[in-house]
């Protein structure tokens, strides 16, 4: 059991960082230097989804540069609004296994607690920004219905805290809640699934790792980066102290139009990664969420450049390049289109 909570006496760095975050697409194209003719495009999108950019994240934006791969991930456009076939509110399916208030079932032996619906920062690709976390998130720090449905389930072995991120909320409550999952006997790992580490650094801090350090459960943070530039100072400090821990890291990317959608970049994400002690877990195609359309990659140039990246990285290096579907027991690995004079090219690499 954990038995040691943080104290709450101030405010941390962290948290005021969050709340100094940028939310108006014309201060976001003034202290970036766009051209004027971005700020319609911007606001339009920003209607359909809020920016949320933390100063941090700004800090590392080329300004002036609208096409910045960094920039890309957060700048709302007027495409955003566009109606396209086949792109709609829920791809993944979690409305359908929702099966408690906050906890998503969709694969045999694990579990995901929905336990926020805040983000440091809106990644215009979010395959959530428009889930009704109103509705099916637990009431504050509510979580009995939730538990109850974990401990009734013993084939249940981890729990994924994801959200939005669940580092966006406090200490206290995230060590309270890990507390009571370390209670539940059947289950051995806890896997959180978080963009804090490289999007606010400051964010691992001493009273996040006395907690997240400590326990019987193995503990696995899944960082979302896409672009080799995130894992740079600070959050390359960030990820030290992480590991310092015992931390298992791992990375998962989305495959983005205009942010990695080259070879080049993506075979310096998985070395910069691992330079950090992070190893690459999923190469996700995009989920075809409403709004989202413009980031897609065609999929001969996404078989193709995964391709490349075979051919360039030893295998505990090379994701695995997987999409999400509806339904399916686990993520689909996605096989690549055969090269010139090859007769197949396989879903996996089990030699590797």
């Amino acid at each position: 059991m954990i038995t040691r909570t943080p104290p709450a006496t101030h405010t941390p760095r962290w948290q005021q960082s969050l709340a100094t975050a940028i939310r108006d697409p014309a201060t976001l194209a003034r202290r970036l230097s766009l051209a004027p003719e971005h700020l319609p495009g911007m606001q339009a999108g920003h209607a359909s989804f809020p920016i949320r950019v933390p100063e941090s994240w700004l800090a590392r934006i080329v300004p002036g540069e609208p096409k910045d791969p960094l920039l890309r991930q957060v700048l709302p456009l007027a495409e955003e609004t566009d109606e396209v076939p086949g792109f709609v509110a829920d791809p993944v399916g979690d409305h359908d296994a929702l099966a408690a208030p906050g906890v998503a079932h969709k694969y045999a032996g694990r579990a995901l607690l929905l336990t926020t619906g805040a983000c440091a920062i809106h990644c215009r690709y979010c395959f959530r920004r428009e889930f009704d976390y109103a509705d099916h998130n637990p009431a504050r720090d509510d979580w009995g219905p939730a538990l109850d449905y974990l401990a009734a389930h013993p084939d249940i072995h981890e729990v994924i805290l994801s959200g939005g991120d669940p580092l966006s909320q406090s200490d206290t409550r995230l060590a309270r809640l890990v507390a009571r999952l370390e209670a539940i006997p059947h289950l051995e790992r806890l896997r959180i699934h978080t963009r804090l580490p490289v999007v606010l650094p400051e964010r691992v801090d001493d009273a996040l790792l006395g907690w997240l350090g400590q326990g019987r459960l193995q503990h696995v943070v899944v960082l979302h980066a896409n672009h080799p530039r995130e894992f740079a100072a600070p959050a390359d400090r960030a990820l030290e102290r992480l590991r310092a821990s015992g931390i298992t890291l791992l990375n998962q990317a989305v495959l983005l139009a205009g942010v990695n959608d080259d070879a080049d970049t993506l075979v310096e994400l998985q070395e910069s990664g691992f330079r950090h002690g992070v190893l690459p877990y999923y190469l996700h195609c995009l989920d075809r969420t409403r709004g989202t359309a413009h980031f897609e990659v065609p999929p001969d140039r996404a078989a193709a450049i995964y391709r490349e990246m075979h051919r360039r990285l030893p295998g505990y290096l090379l994701p695995r390049r997987v999409r999400e579907i509806a339904g399916e027991p686990g993520k689909t690995p996605i096989a690549g289109i055969p090269a010139d004079g090859e007769t197949s090219f396989p879903d996996f690499y089990p030699d590797f």
